[in-house]
């Protein structure tokens, strides 16, 4: 569980952090639209404010008739411990409120604030967070209930307007759509099962609820529906059974409707053997572990938004700039006292001091060996290409004894292919070393006050590491090619020719092959013997290539085209790099706070991907 709350808190605070900054999504690719989320939709008077409400226990929600949901809702659920309960809203992050009711009307005034008291409809999310210790944690979106006709006060492109603002959630591939729809409804002509089978056809993304099951005609019911026979979905439906409108207007608790709600499957013929997989609870728990699961499949993605995030933050520090002080001399010795600093953090990395070095041995150990076993040598090698290509290098004249050309067109042929995991080692050597940069840059405490020098440090060893992958990608290559300008001719000379059989196989006829299955599957066999004595070798060169251009360069001369460079400046351009503005200070103190998030984040998650 504290792996779910790290993840779904995880995201939750990206989410927040991303409004603030102006990135709420619905509006193409972005940091934001990277983060799994459900998404609940359905048309209006399905049901879908009750559903919210008993998964959180608690009436919030504005109610009324027409569309009630005008801006995006995202509701973010915190279970804790104790009995107390609060919310608090992204706009005012410090005010705790404990009467929900004014946690209703403050959802009407914010919407209000944006679109005015029309009813009209924005993009803009408010953002609740829930804390309580009858929730699980859980993101959930609300979206304004799709509709077919426009109301009085409205243009009369709202019915597009809202269809148009849902589908940019729900079409997003990170996106879980929560497919709301009245069971007192024929599911054909649901809104919400319409729209999400037009996004994601094959289910994979779908939940779908169905409300009001108490509610159906007498004698009827819903098992089609949630059984899976009238429409087929990954996941399995759910049912909920919504507070009548005499509990609500009797103030019943949420908490004695779930207790009724649970009893009203436990009870009916149609539903007991499904009361297990019924009711809001049953469904939130659902929800938050499909998303937890969702989230660590989409880690690799959302780490490169936030570094790319991360990159923009500190790009925006490089440009307010820091200011100058102290002498030529002494601003030297402190930016060469911190590179040390930096330098031998990074170097812990590699000798395993600190955590990331082993992720170099991995690359050797499973990456490599798993690539060069995918290698379509079989195709290469099989008894039509080794015809097609032996014939070919024998031209008009076949060959006498053995087809020399033919081998080692084969044999280059086949070299050709170890190019390919060869430079895939040395870029993913390349990738763990610029990530051990960023964070030994991270981890070194004497950088954090000198963004500018941070930057020319990570600047300065990604150049290097360009240059070491480059020399590295050359020598590895050289290593593929040395096998392919000079064979191992003992190798070949060892091999026992057996004579040909059924030397008459040409006789039938003036168009069949001009060589036996027999001869050609010999050669065959002795190229993918080869081949094989070829990849041991490189296994184990490919490595120690890689290792001595890269590794070793990397430990020995990281920074030292940066310590002549710096060597060599004046005075004023040490003291930008050590530059601090006390008149730009609030405003720097506002980008690192954001910084320090998506940093705090990327850590967070760097903690989890590799474990």
């Amino acid at each position: 569980m504290a792996t779910m709350e790290s993840l779904i808190g995880l995201v939750n605070r990206i989410q927040r952090a991303c409004t603030v900054l102006g990135d709420h999504g619905g509006e193409g690719m972005s940091l934001w639209e990277a983060l799994p989320s459900v998404a609940v939709v359905g048309g209006q008077s399905s049901g879908k404010s009750s559903v919210l409400e008993s998964v959180v226990g608690r009436d919030f929600l504005p109610r009324g008739s027409g569309i009630v949901t005008r801006r995006p809702l995202v509701l973010q659920l915190h279970k804790t411990e104790g009995q107390s309960e609060y919310a608090e809203f992204l706009h005012a992050p410090k005010k705790r409120m404990t009467d929900f009711a004014a946690v209703r009307k403050e959802i009407q005034d914010e919407t209000d604030r944006i679109t005015g008291r029309t009813k009209q409809i924005s993009n803009i999310p408010i953002h609740l967070s829930i804390y309580s210790p009858n929730v699980v944690n859980l993101t959930l979106i609300d979206l304004p209930g799709l509709t077919k006709v426009a109301v009085e006060g409205q243009s009369e492109s709202i019915v597009e307007d809202i269809e148009n603002m849902v589908r940019s959630y729900v079409e997003k591939p990170n996106c879980i759509i929560l497919a709301i729809s009245p069971a007192n409804q024929d599911i054909a002509t649901s809104d919400a099962i319409k729209l999400a089978r037009e996004v994601d056809p094959t289910g994979e993304r779908t939940f779908g609820v169905v409300t009001k099951l108490d509610l159906m005609d007498k004698g009827t019911n819903a098992l089609d529906v949630l059984e899976g026979r009238s429409y087929r979905l990954q996941h399995p439906w759910v049912g909920i059974v919504n507070r009548s409108q005499a509990d609500i207007n009797k103030n019943v608790d949420m908490m004695s409707a779930r207790r009724k709600e649970q009893e009203y499957f436990e009870s009916s013929p149609e539903y007991s053997h499904l009361a297990h997989k019924m009711g809001s609870e049953y469904l939130a728990k659902l929800l938050s572990r499909h998303l937890e699961t969702v989230i660590r499949q989409r880690i690799p993605s959302i780490i490169a938004l936030i570094n790319k995030t991360i990159d923009e933050l500190n790009a925006e520090l490089d440009r307010i700039g820091r200011p100058i002080g102290g002498e030529g001399g002494a601003q030297l010795y402190t930016i060469l006292e911190l590179c040390r600093a930096f330098d031998r953090i990074f170097k812990e990395h590699l000798d395993g001091g600190r955590p990331g070095g082993d992720r170099i041995y991995g690359v050797f150990d499973n990456q490599l060996p798993a690539a060069l076993k995918k290698l379509p040598l079989d195709r290469h090698l099989s008894l039509n290409n080794v015809r097609k290509v032996v014939a070919e290098a024998d031209g008009y004249q076949p060959h006498l004894i053995a087809p020399e050309q033919g081998y080692r067109r084969l044999i280059d042929g086949s070299l050709g292919y170890f190019k390919g995991p060869a430079e895939a080692s040395v870029d993913a050597v390349h990738l763990v070393l610029k990530e051990l940069v960023r964070k030994s840059i991270a981890e070194t405490k004497e950088l954090k006050r000198f963004p500018s020098l941070q930057s020319d440090i990570a600047a300065a060893a990604n150049e290097a590491l360009e240059r070491f992958r480059d020399e590295s990608r050359k020598t590895v290559l050289r290593l593929v090619e040395m096998e392919s300008s000079y064979l191992t001719v003992e190798f070949f000379r060892k091999l026992q020719l057996e004579p040909e059989k059924n030397s008459n196989t040409n006789s039938s006829g003036p168009n069949l092959d001009r060589y036996s299955e027999q001869h050609l599957r010999r050669i065959g066999s002795n190229v993918s013997a080869y081949i094989g004595m070829v990849c041991d070798t490189l296994k184990n060169s490919i490595p120690k290539a890689v290792v001595y251009c890269q590794v070793r360069e990397a430990k020995r001369a990281l920074l030292n085209h940066f310590y002549a460079q710096i060597g060599r400046r004046e005075k004023e351009q040490l003291g930008k790099m050590l530059d601090e503005d006390p008149s730009l200070m609030e405003k720097r103190e506002q980008l690192a706070k954001r910084l320090e998030l998506y940093k705090s984040a990327r850590d967070e998650i760097d903690s989890v991907a590799w474990k």
